[in-house]
């Protein structure tokens, strides 16, 4: 596998653009679109929240079905949550006019949005929105910069990566970009992602690779313990990478889902990094658990703990949070028994054993938690299972930012 430059526009045949349309936000980019020049198979996975945004509903009737999809819009500031049968109206027309705009049909047009929740689109301004980003899809790696800047909320920067692999001797290649800062707690995967590829997989694999991967990646984030209305994963695949159709499991599947899960992966900790306020990535991996289940259960309460995630931010070691944290998680293990380690750039150190505090300093602790990539290793010391989680500190800031975040 080749890590590569670029993102939704580094596979075959794939364009897009950003523009300002001042849905919410001024004098910046606030609406995307991702183009592909011949039809897709679509896979895509969504938010279990109860309270579904329109374009979700919307979505989901087009990857669930037998069409193919071939264009995705996306606005950014207003989320179209709770906005009642209009909010779905606003869906179809917005698809209505990338389908005239395009010269495809509305029910290949997939739509996106994040933002505030409550508020209707403004769809004159959306449809003219629409009309400029047909006008200015583009192939290139600018092209997919500007798409992922315009789908940015409170994201402090835009977040992208491609791969690429040699599947049936031919060259296939996957990008993605991905948005997502607060409200990131996903059932399924996070706020807004797009992956597109090349490749030529048959719909049911590609849905199934994509609802497989998502567990051990976005489902493995946590910002701040809300799942968000509008949480959407879309793949997009087109076929011109001109490898024969995978059609069943086997060595071109899993050279497939090996690159999904780095791309899965990649933009998953990017939101993870980025979550509102943020100055630190936070990795917590379980190893040696009894099960799988335990092992993500523990993962994610350390990662969704207020207390460690502030200690963290404080470059505290306080170890008993991790252990509290994984205490009430629910999976069962001996305390007397595991073993704790922190670990980053600035090296790694035990500081939990045998049932109490390892002999460590606490100077070099806090040199440890001061980097912008922290690692809390867990032995469990009982099975062979191990997952890994991802989240942020929590700052001053992360208030700040969503106590006004309406105005």
């Amino acid at each position: 596998m080749e890590i590569i430059t670029g993102g939704v526009t580094a596979a075959k045949g794939f364009l897009a653009a950003g523009v300002e349309a001042g849905i919410k936000y001024q004098n910046r980019k606030d609406m995307a679109m991702v183009y592909s020049k011949t039809p897709c198979r679509a896979a895509g996975v969504f938010t279990t929240n109860v309270v579904k945004a329109a374009p979700v509903l919307w979505d989901k009737e087009v990857v669930e079905s037998e069409w193919e999809a071939q264009a995705i819009v996306v606005n950014s500031g207003i989320a179209n949550a709770c906005t009642g049968k209009l909010g779905y109206e606003y869906c179809r027309e917005t698809a209505g006019a990338a389908a005239d705009a395009l010269e495809i049909s509305p029910q290949s047009v997939l739509i996106c949005s994040t933002g505030v929740i409550g508020m209707q689109l403004p769809m004159e301004k959306m449809t003219e929105g629409v009309r400029m980003l047909a006008k200015a899809i583009k192939p290139g790696e600018e092209a997919g910069t500007d798409a992922a800047k315009a789908i940015m909320t409170t994201d402090t920067r835009n977040k992208q990566v491609a791969v690429k692999v040699t599947i049936g001797g031919k060259e296939v290649t996957i990008g993605g970009m991905c948005k997502g800062s607060g409200m990131i707690h996903p059932n399924m995967c996070t706020m807004l992602a797009f992956v597109t590829t090349d490749v030529n997989i048959s719909k049911k694999l590609l849905q199934e690779a994509l609802s497989a991967d998502v567990q051990d990646t976005f489902n493995m984030v946590s910002v701040d313990g809300d799942t968000s209305t509008n949480d959407t994963l879309l793949v997009l695949a087109n076929g011109q990478a001109g490898n024969h159709e995978i059609t069943e499991k086997g060595a071109d599947y899993d050279t497939f889902v090996e690159a999904l899960h780095y791309v899965n992966e990649t933009l998953a900790k990017k939101i993870a990094g980025d979550g509102e306020g943020a100055t630190a990535l936070f990795e917590v991996k379980v190893i040696h658990a009894d099960n799988k289940e335990d092992a993500k259960t523990l993962a994610k309460s350390v990662i969704t703990s207020s207390l460690t995630k502030a200690a963290l931010f404080g470059h505290d070691a306080n170890w008993g949070r991790i252990l509290c944290a994984l205490g009430y998680s629910g999976a069962k293990f001996d305390p007397e028994a595991i073993e704790l380690y922190l670990e980053s750039s600035a090296g790694k150190i035990l500081i939990f054993k045998d049932g109490m505090a390892a002999d460590y300093s606490e100077e070099e602790a806090t040199r440890i938690l001061s980097c912008s990539e922290v690692t809390a290793l867990v032995d469990m010391k009982m099975g062979e299972a191990e997952a890994t989680a991802w989240g942020c500190d929590l700052t001053y800031d992360y208030v700040k930012i969503n106590a006004d975040y309406r105005s």
